[in-house]
């Protein structure tokens, strides 16, 4: 039986998130309706800032450069249906929640739903003073405002 034509997959740019010349990986890719993003963090802002950033502030940062990377894709914050998040402080959940529910206010109105989330507490990440991680999943084909 002959196999299908693949789908393409395009990777994903935005002036917001720059790739990194040493990077081993792509911030996002596209495949089809499908867009796949690598865990982000708010690094270097972290590292810019002039007092240390809180992890609402990094939610915060984190959740702009998923916003972009989305956008870029050709898509919008009601086609995020999952988002994985790790945090080094179990304690800080509820930052982490506060910015979720701000950066997603608008999609979750009038009956529309927030994406699906899991929430993971790990020892350290890439650098030390960042406090939060988050990798997304969306789909062009899902409108989570119409989620009702």
């Amino acid at each position: 039986m002959p196999i299908d034509s693949p789908l393409k997959a395009e990777r994903i740019r935005a002036q917001a998130v720059p790739d990194l010349g040493t990077a081993t990986w792509s911030n996002g890719i596209r495949v089809g309706n499908d867009i796949l993003l690598s865990g982000m963090t708010a690094h270097p802002a972290t590292r810019d800032a002039a007092e240390p950033l809180t992890t609402y502030e990094q939610t915060r940062v984190v959740l702009g450069k998923i916003r972009a990377l989305v956008e870029a894709g050709g898509g919008r914050l009601a086609n995020i249906y999952k988002l994985v998040v790790y945090v080094t402080d179990i304690a800080d959940k509820d930052e982490v929640g506060r910015a979720r529910r701000e950066f997603f206010a608008d999609v979750a109105a009038n009956g529309g739903a927030y994406p699906c989330s899991t929430l993971v507490e790990v020892s350290g990440l890439v650098f030390p003073e960042l406090r939060v991680e988050i990798e997304a999943f969306a789909r062009l084909d899902i409108d989570l405002s119409a989620a009702g």
